[in-house]
C-alpha cells in the first residue's frame, strides 16, 4: 500500500482525521490497481484458452454409455477393426484377458467392446419385451438348468412325548433352458466407414439392438423352442380349475371373442396364487390395451389408470401393464392377456458376450457386420403365469 504524508507543506502536523482520510484513499487506490491487474491477466488467459480450443476443436461423437474413454485399448482396437478390418490390435488383447473371456471367438469374430455391448444390453432391457419383467441370468455354458420345488416337506402337530409320523417329501423338477444363437447382419459402405465423422460404434449398436430386441420379443412369447427360445404361449393351456404342472392355466371371459363386463379380469387376478400376486404384471398388445381402457366399474370409474410420471407403466386393477406387441389380438378362443409373476415364471438365459465378424467380400462394395449372441428362454414356474381366454369356456 502507498505511504501517505503526515505533515503539511508548512511542516505542521496533520490532524488525525486528515491522516485517516489519506490512508483510506491510498488503500482504495491500491485495491483498484490490483483489480485492474487481475482483470488484465484474466482477459489474457481467456484469449489463450480460446486459441487453444480453436486449434483442438473437432466434431464430437455422441456418447454411447455415459461418455466414451478414447484411451480404452479395446475400444480403439475394435474401432480400427470395424473401419479397416485390421485385427492385429484385437488379437494382441488375448494376452491380457482370462481364458474364459477370450477376445477372439473360436468360431470366428471378435468380442464387441464393453461400451458398445453395454449400449446394446441397455436398449434390450428398456425395450417393450418380456425381458423387462422376466428373470435374466448370465451363463457360460450352452444351457441353464432351473430346479423347481413343487411342494413342501410337510409338517405335523404332536404332543411333546408322542411319536412323530413321517411327513411328505417335496417334488423337485429340473427345467433345462438351451441357449440358441441370435444373429444380425447390418451393412455399410466402405466409403462411409472411411469417414471418421461417422460414429460406427453407435450406428452398429443401434442396428444390432433393434434387430435383437424384435427377434427376442417374439420368441419369448410365441417361440417354438426350435433353434430359438420357447415362448410361454406355446405350452399347453388348460382351464385353471383342472390345472396341473407343465401346463398354463387359463380363465375364460365367458363371452366368445369379447371381454364382457370385465369381471373375468378380477377372476384372472385371483386365479394366481397369493405368493405371486405381489410382483405380478399384465401382458398384452396395444389393441387389447385400447379395449381395456374403456372398461369401467359400477360407479363409472375406469379400471385402467395411466402412470403418474414419465416412464412409469400404466396400471390395470392396480397392477402394472407391459405392452408386448407379439401377444395375440382379441379373437374367439385367443389367449390375448397374460397375468403373472414373470420374474418367477419365465427365465431368460444368455451369454454375456456379443461377437462381430467383419465381412468385406459377400456384399461388395458394402461391408457386412455379422453380430451374434447366444440366448435362450422358457417357462420356469408354471404356477406363476395365468392366461385370459376370450371364450365361453
Amino acid at each position: 500500500m502507498s505511504e501517505t504524508g503526515t505533515t503539511s507543506r508548512s511542516g505542521e502536523d496533520l490532524s488525525p482525521f486528515t491522516q485517516v482520510g489519506d490512508a483510506v484513499a491510498g488503500l482504495v487506490a491500491d485495491i483498484r490497481r490490483q483489480r485492474d491487474d487481475f482483470d488484465r491477466k484474466l482477459q489474457e488467459q481467456e484469449k489463450r484458452m480460446t486459441k487453444f480450443e480453436q486449434k483442438t476443436a473437432f466434431a464430437g461423437r455422441p456418447a454411447l454409455a455415459g461418455g466414451v474413454k478414447t484411451e480404452d485399448v479395446h475400444y480403439q482396437a475394435f474401432d480400427a477393426y470395424l473401419r479397416t478390418g485390421d485385427d492385429d490390435a484385437l488379437r494382441g488383447l488375448e494376452l491380457d484377458v482370462k481364458s474364459m473371456s477370450t477376445v477372439v471367438n473360436g468360431d470366428g469374430g471378435f468380442l464387441i467392446d464393453p461400451v458398445t455391448s453395454d449400449t446394446i444390453q441397455g436398449v434390450l432391457k428398456s425395450s417393450a419385451s418380456l425381458r423387462a419383467v422376466a428373470s435374466v441370468v448370465n451363463v457360460e455354458a450352452s444351457s441353464y438348468d432351473v430346479l423347481i420345488d413343487q411342494g413342501n416337506a410337510g409338517a405335523g402337530w404332536a404332543d411333546e412325548v408322542a411319536s412323530r409320523s413321517e411327513t411328505g417329501t417335496p417334488t423337485i423338477d429340473r427345467i433345462s433352458i438351451k441357449l440358441h444363437e441370435l444373429s444380425a447382419m447390418p451393412k455399410a459402405s466402405q466409403r462411409l466407414l472411411d469417414d471418421t465423422a461417422f460414429d460406427i460404434e453407435t450406428w452398429l449398436a443401434g442396428k444390432i439392438a433393434d434387430t435383437f430386441s424384435r427377434a427376442e420379443a417374439g420368441a419369448f412369447i410365441t417361440g417354438d423352442g426350435s433353434d430359438k427360445p420357447r415362448g410361454f404361449l406355446t405350452h399347453p393351456a388348460v382351464d385353471n380349475d383342472v390345472w396341473e404342472w407343465s401346463n398354463i392355466g387359463y380363465v375364460p371371459t365367458g363371452v366368445d371373442g369379447s371381454i364382457g363386463n370385465g369381471d373375468a379380469l378380477i377372476e384372472l387376478v385371483y386365479a394366481l396364487g397369493a405368493e405371486y400376486r405381489a410382483n405380478a404384471v399384465f401382458v398384452m398388445n396395444s389393441k387389447t390395451a385400447g379395449t381395456l381402457r374403456k372398461l369401467k366399474d359400477a360407479d363409472g370409474r375406469h379400471l385402467w389408470s395411466d402412470g403418474f410420471t414419465s416412464g412409469e407403466p400404466a396400471r390395470l386393477l392396480g397392477y402394472p401393464v407391459l405392452i408386448a406387441e407379439d401377444m395375440p389380438d382379441i379373437a374367439s378362443g385367443a389367449n390375448a392377456i397374460a397375468f403373472g409373476d414373470f420374474r418367477a415364471g419365465y427365465t431368460i438365459a444368455e451369454r454375456p458376450d456379443l461377437r462381430v465378424l467383419r465381412d468385406p467380400f459377400s456384399a461388395k462394395p458394402h461391408v457386412l457386420f455379422y453380430a451374434t449372441k447366444r440366448v435362450g428362454g422358457d417357462v420356469s414356474d408354471f404356477a406363476a403365469i395365468k392366461l385370459l381366454r376370450f371364450a365361453i369356456a
